[in-house]
């Protein structure tokens, strides 16, 4: 990435708000003369993913030196965001896989620390997504005050940190503390990690890098458990953490030399400290100085404040946030009842040991991948025809494509697998069934999640902090009834009760967003504000 330039500060008088042009001009600052220039700034918000600010008559307004600005996060070379885009997903990949991989050696867990009762085994599991619902909170906002590559790193090693610690655990109460601390940390990418292709892709670039960073969170509770097998057959349920500590330790060193700043405001402010430095040290005239992106009223109190009320803000006022967020958080409390009954469906139905029953996790797993490369090649592709039958003119609702097949593949992999499990049929019914599951998750949500994405930015961060809030609730709770629920029910009616539920409540959500989407967003002050 090319270093800043003087040339790159632009003067900028104050233009009609309601027009934004695209002429830009950098001049020459001399230490003769600051001019007034002429230049009305500025790129459109949606371009750029940052929300201009008013200039007063007498501030400087630094900004991208014109459109194809090499600092410009957007401009960067593909391969550097693509690398950018593989290292944010492997820190999402590398939590949940720590998440899930304890789950085949919850046996051995109990016996040692001598649990009885399956509500408090499954707690020991279950509270590292509890976590999920907090973090997010303040590690998104933080995100948009001081830049997305600090919260990752120290985000990362806080719960590569306490992940270790739960290998020490010598009791079931420091192990449930140090989950839920570990997951604390584990969190930041799941709010951050869009809000990070958001900053370097627009719109109809970024379905790709949406597609691999969305499978993620889904593939990593399902590859854990297929190592955490084998850990607990071969070795002990301490080794579960320590291998998942050093794979933590692996990805938080190719962090430090890959993961540039992306947030544009972060990255213009820079180019303003810059240019104080100029002026103290008597190369330019001093006078008032600030990014685009900064309100004339900007104090770092006022910005901390709002930055972190906004997830709760959006939480209670954003009807987008509010609907979707329900959906995917049932979706994602499916996702973690299916992990942790699969070792129960393998070890009590079929018998088989921890690490072969593990295996059985291989078919989820394919589904997700095999719909992430159809949705990545369908996600971008689906976006433009439709922006193109649109008169150009792209909307968030063009991803809901996406989602459609999704409400029909997810419930009948739930009855497949259930019914399969519950009549004992052979070991490939509910694997099977699992596949289906996969391939609906994942359809459902990176179509959802794309949504959410195109609608909030420049606010993705926060949004989708709001997002993980419910959606962590509900993969914190399912898992805790689900026993009880099987236990009752059997597998074959509990799933069929959950595949109903699915069915009632995904089939008329996403036909409602595609109908009604647009008036919904009208309603939205961050939506508003983000077109």
């Amino acid at each position: 990435m090319a270093s800043p330039h003087d040339s790159e500060l632009e003067a900028q008088r104050p233009s009609d708000s309601s027009t934004l042009h695209e002429d830009y001009l950098a001049p020459t600052f001399s230490d003769k003369s600051l001019q007034e220039t002429a230049a009305t700034v500025a790129q459109d918000s949606s371009d750029n993913n940052i929300t201009p600010a008013q200039p007063d008559d007498t501030s400087l307004i630094v900004d991208w030196k014109g459109p194809d600005d090499p600092e410009n996060p957007r401009n960067w070379l593909s391969s550097h965001k693509w690398a950018i885009a593989v290292t944010v997903s492997a820190y999402t990949f590398i939590s949940p896989v720590s998440s899930s991989m304890v789950a085949p050696a919850a046996e051995q867990v109990a016996i040692e620390f001598g649990i009885t009762n399956s509500t408090v085994l499954a707690l020991t599991i279950s509270i590292f997504v509890l976590a999920y619902a907090f973090g997010p909170l303040f590690l998104g906002p933080m995100s948009e005050i001081y830049g997305r590559v600090p919260v990752l790193h120290v985000s990362n090693i806080w719960f590569l940190a306490w992940n270790l610690a739960c290998a020490f655990s010598q009791n079931k109460g420091q192990l449930i503390a140090f989950r839920f601390l570990a997951g604390l940390g584990g969190s930041a990418p799941m709010a951050i990690g869009g809000a990070v292709l958001s900053d370097m892709w627009p719109p109809t670039q970024r379905g790709k890098a949406i597609a691999i960073y969305s499978l993620a969170p889904l593939l990593g509770p399902v590859i854990g458990p297929v190592a955490g097998g084998w850990i607990a057959e071969l070795s002990t349920w301490r080794w579960v953490f320590r291998s998942t500590t050093i794979a933590a330790a692996a990805i938080q060193i190719l962090g430090f030399i890959v993961l540039s700043e992306t947030f544009a405001p972060v990255l213009l402010e820079r180019k303003v400290h810059k240019v104080l430095q100029k002026m103290d040290s008597g190369e330019i005239k001093r006078r008032p100085v600030r990014s685009r992106t900064e309100s004339v009223d900007r104090h770092w109190k006022q910005i901390l404040r709002k930055a972190l009320v906004r997830p709760f803000l959006m939480l209670s006022q954003e009807p987008v946030i509010q609907l979707v967020g329900v959906y995917m958080a049932f979706v994602y409390g499916i996702i973690y009842i299916v992990l942790t009954t699969i070792p129960l469906i393998f070890t009590e139905v079929y018998h088989e040991k921890p690490g072969i029953g593990g295996l059985q996790y291989i078919s989820l797993g394919i589904g997700l991948m095999l719909s992430a490369q159809v949705s990545a090649r369908m996600l971008d592709r689906v976006y433009r025809t439709l922006s193109h039958r649109n008169g150009g003119v792209g909307k968030p609702e063009f991803r809901l494509p996406n989602v459609f097949p999704g409400t029909i593949i997810l419930p009948a992999g739930l009855f497949v697998a259930g019914w399969g499990a519950q009549k004992g049929a052979p070991w490939i019914v509910p694997d099977i069934g699992f596949f289906l599951l996969g391939g609906g998750i994942n359809f459902i949500w990176l179509g959802m999640q794309s949504y959410v994405i195109d609608t909030y930015a420049p606010h993705t961060a926060s949004a989708l902090a709001a997002m993980t809030f419910l959606r962590s609730l509900a993969g914190f709770g399912f898992p805790l009834f689900a026993p009880t629920m099987y236990g009752a029910l059997g597998y074959g009616v509990g799933n069929s009760i959950l595949a109903g539920a699915a069915l009632a409540i995904g089939c008329p959500a996403a036909w409602a967003f595609w109908v009604y989407g647009e008036r919904i967003r009208a309603r939205s002050r961050h939506a508003a504000r983000a077109r």
